[in-house]
């Protein structure tokens, strides 16, 4: 037990340094922007916002970085290394994905549905449009197959959830097992604090005891707890990323704001976002509509079952969509260094298809990408 909780703190404090590192570092882009900046060899370059590598850490993985630089919890072990990670998927390598792409590239994750609201997966690089700013961009790289993802499972682990864990863990369980079993998960639960319980790992078993470790009790910051999985993600070498959140509530006690949050997970490169509102009636407009902004900016769906019997059912179909989406890479026009922020659509047209909805993210900041160990942005 004591050497346990020695290994915790230790983890704890490593997590800090984690984060004000991170602080420090996007302190630096900000200011090098204001300035020209030096030619460097890619090979020198660091990852922004990235961990040491593996190499470095001895395969230890970092919990969630706290949005306000306390220590999270922690309460799970070690989780299975992450596999390996980059850009624009060309094949597999020493049995790794390897995705590459071009420094001025941009990757979308995106999914097509019809009028009727049913996936379609068997379209070609020339049906599809992409447009930044409303300007139509060079589609370079385009693919259409199942590869691995990495993704956080985040669940509210407040004091009204207590009656809904168990067919929320279920679940949860049952998005992993119709997942491709490549895929890196991690858990975090969340009430007015967050904990990662479980580091990414593919074992169910080390999912299921994460996912039970239930202390329903304390308010919801849902915001810290999503930002703070979208920084964990940045360790995973698995360009594709995923959260799937559940909460039935409103936030009452994140540090950040839903505007910050939005905005930090509109790097390049973030995550997907999956969200399932158990809002019920009595719940306000506010937090519903906080779901599908943070869901509708990234490229995800927000889900608000009226019954708790649905969620099984919601998470096979966010897995199945995971599964059957369009990598899309484009050069952009205007060059990564003008900064600001740019603007996403992206059309599709094929036959016999009336109508085709395109769901990806909506936009991004140029140079600042979510990115792991090994990116080759």
């Amino acid at each position: 037990m004591y050497m346990q909780e020695l290994g915790t703190t230790l983890l704890r404090n490593k997590f800090v340094i984690s984060r004000v590192a991170a602080g420090l570092l996007l302190l630096g882009m900000a200011a090098a922007q204001t300035a020209p900046a030096p030619q460097a060899a890619p090979s020198t370059a660091p990852a922004n916002n990235g961990p040491a590598s593996p190499s470095q850490t001895q395969n230890t993985q970092a919990a969630p970085p706290s949005s306000q630089g306390n220590a999270p919890q922690q309460h799970g072990a070690q989780g299975d290394p992450p596999p390996d990670q980059g850009q624009a998927p060309v094949g597999t390598e020493n049995g790794g994905f390897v995705f590459r792409t071009e420094a001025r590239e941009v990757t979308l994750h995106a999914t097509v549905v019809d009028d009727r609201n049913r996936l379609v997966n068997n379209l070609d690089k020339a049906d599809f449009t992409v447009f930044e700013n409303d300007k139509p961009q060079k589609i370079t790289h385009f693919h259409q197959e199942d590869f691995p993802v990495a993704i956080g499972i985040v669940i509210d682990n407040s004091g009204s959830m207590r009656e809904k864990r168990d067919a929320v863990n279920k679940a949860a369980l049952n998005l992993v097992r119709a997942s491709n079993p490549d895929d890196q998960v991690f858990v975090v639960n969340f009430n007015d604090e967050y904990y990662l319980d479980q580091e990414f790992t593919a074992d169910i078993k080390k999912l299921q005891a994460a996912l039970e470790h239930v202390e329903a009790r304390g308010g919801t910051a849902l915001y810290d707890a999503i930002v703070a999985s979208a920084d964990y993600l940045t360790h995973s070498r698995l360009q594709r990323k995923a959260i799937f959140v559940v909460t039935d509530g409103e936030d009452d006690a994140s540090q950040e704001t839903l505007e910050q949050a939005v905005h930090k997970l509109q790097q390049e490169n973030g995550p997907v976002v999956y969200s399932i509102g158990l809002l019920g009636e009595e719940k306000s407009r506010r937090a519903k509509r906080a779901l599908e902004l943070i869901a509708e900016r990234t490229g995800g769906i927000s889900f608000f079952p009226p019954t708790l019997d649905q969620v099984d059912e919601i998470s096979r179909e966010v897995a199945h969509d995971i599964r059957n989406q369009y990598t899309i890479t484009y050069a952009p026009s205007t060059p990564k260094s003008v900064a600001g922020y740019r603007t996403i659509h992206v059309d599709a047209h094929a036959k016999p298809y009336k109508k085709l909805t395109v769901r990806t993210r909506t936009g991004y900041y140029p140079g600042q990408e979510q990115q792991g160990n090994g990116g080759s942005y």
